[in-house]
């Protein structure tokens, strides 16, 4: 028969001497060991006793940079009454004698560290049984008291060595080949990426103007009911988890409209959604949102909105406690959608104004943080909105001119104000200038937006779908604007 639970809880805690007598062998051989492992261990890391205390004479020898060998060693501990207490100097021999180099002395206090963290693991199991079975025991109190030691187990492994100088820490060849690799958008083209793997989106309006709406779209794209959102590819995700904080019986409506009766099981396997307040705020609890992909295997995460996830939006130090928030979920591989309001202001006032980033209510941190921020401009309810691309990842997006359909919550794109579709009516071509008037209906454009209408055309030639013609020099200013035209394969594709 195998040994019962009662027997496991009474054996010996987790350890492994060899290991622990591996590390101190390797500091005996080497000073440079105990450089390498004192960010790893700390002295209760050690199971036996005697080895905690040889690790602290290791570390007082290595402060006063002085040898670490046997010899040095033994007077060290002799001196401090400890000697006879480790085994004495016949002890020191038998650690000397092990086959432990200071290049394998870290792998050996990863597992001294792996051992030490069971045992205290093992030790708040054996807390909560105890807790359980004792008279008038609270259901509710346990799991407070269980809360407790696990977070303070969790702290305790982040401010160790191990985890706050290590947990991140690649060597720069990796960082520049991996961490900086080329990959395929979330949401876009490599050209125009509206959401990028690893970065967070932030879509900014209104209230009434269509964040709800155009995020339900990318988030059924995600889950592989359809293709693209707003005529830019979506790729497919494996679960999400929409946390529905604000006015969550309206967020089911409005997904309502998109879903049919054949989606059940697909959104019974693939959607998870939290209803009304976190358990607490993001800027006090920053693992919270990686912790919550985890419990619930998501990678992708969509806070909506983000005023309801943070105690208050105004306070940079508590913009940066999100941020911190933030890049951990991303570095643990979930990607972010960020829903979030625009500043209070009289419509007068920004009447004919292109948005940009200061219109985001509340600290700079907040789009600082982000890696592609979309602005929705328009009147609550109405089905004509257009959509900026305030901070971009490669091209900009837009902007676009949208037309929501609110019986059945999608949105296309109004091809009047497409350049796509703008080129393709024009049978003599445009020109960068021709095409921002066209998109600002400003008749002298500026700079930045003639630049953005060369942008487009570009990529249009560098699609297949327009030609670039050269102007001829002569003139005034210098030389004619070159013009683009629709290609013959692009008219006969549509036609």
């Amino acid at each position: 028969m195998g040994r019962s639970f009662a027997s496991d809880l009474t054996t010996e805690p987790p350890n492994n001497i060899h290991a622990e007598q591996a590390v101190l062998g390797a500091c005996m051989h080497n000073d440079k060991a105990v450089d390498a492992v004192r960010n790893l261990l700390e002295p209760g890391d050690f199971y036996r006793p005697a080895h905690e205390t040889l690790w602290r004479a290791f570390l007082k020898l290595r402060a006063a940079q002085a040898p670490t060998d046997p010899i040095a060693l033994a007077d060290h501990l002799r001196d401090g009454g400890d000697l006879s207490r480790v085994g004495g100097v016949d002890y020191l021999h038998v650690l000397a004698s092990m086959l432990a180099s200071a290049d394998n002395a870290e792998y050996y206090a990863q597992i001294v560290r792996r051992k030490a963290e069971l045992r205290a693991l093992k030790a708040t199991g054996i807390r909560t049984i105890q807790r359980a079975v004792s008279p008038g025991a609270d259901p509710d109190e346990i799991r407070t008291a269980i809360e407790e030691d696990v977070r303070a187990e969790r702290e305790r492994a982040l401010a160790s060595g191990n985890s706050r100088l290590s947990r991140y820490m690649v060597d720069g060849w990796d960082f520049v080949t991996k961490t900086g690799a080329d990959k395929e958008p979330l949401w876009g083209t490599r050209e125009q990426t509206a959401w990028a793997s690893g970065e967070s989106l932030m879509i900014v309006g209104a209230p009434g103007v269509g964040k709800t709406t155009i995020a339900h779209q990318v988030v059924l794209a995600r889950l592989g009911l359809q293709s693209s959102v707003l005529d830019l590819p979506v790729a497919e995700g494996k679960r999400v988890l929409y946390l529905a904080m604000d006015r969550p019986q309206q967020i089911a409506r409005a997904m309502a409209r998109l879903v049919q009766p054949h989606n059940e099981q697909h959104l019974r396997e693939r959607l998870r959604v939290w209803e009304g307040p976190l358990p607490v705020s993001l800027d006090k609890e920053p693992d919270l949102l990686a912790e919550l992909a985890a419990a619930h295997d998501a990678d992708t995460i969509v806070i909506d909105s983000l005023k309801d996830a943070v105690s208050t939006l105004v306070d940079d130090t508590l913009a940066l406690a999100f941020q911190n928030a933030r890049m951990r979920a991303l570095r643990a591989g979930v990607q972010l959608m960020e829903l979030h309001h625009q500043r209070k202001a009289s419509a007068d006032a920004l009447r004919g104004q292109r948005p940009t980033l200061d219109r985001v209510y509340g600290s700079t941190w907040l789009t600082s943080g982000a890696g592609s921020v979309l602005f929705i401009a328009g009147e609550a309810g109405d089905p004509a909105v257009t959509i900026h691309h305030l901070k971009t990842v490669t091209g900009e997006i837009g902007p676009l001119p949208l037309i929501h359909d609110h019986q059945r919550g999608t949105t296309h794109v109004e091809p009047t104000l497409d350049p796509e579709a703008l080129v393709r009516s024009a049978p003599d071509g445009l020109t960068t200038r021709e095409l921002a008037t066209m998109l600002t209906g400003d008749p002298n454009p500026d700079r930045a937006d003639t630049e953005k209408a060369r942008r487009h055309l570009d990529r249009l030639v560098k699609k297949g779908l327009a030609n670039k013609t050269e102007g001829s020099a002569g003139g005034t200013g210098g030389g004619q604007q070159a013009r683009y035209r629709s290609t013959a394969r692009h008219i006969t594709a549509v036609s």
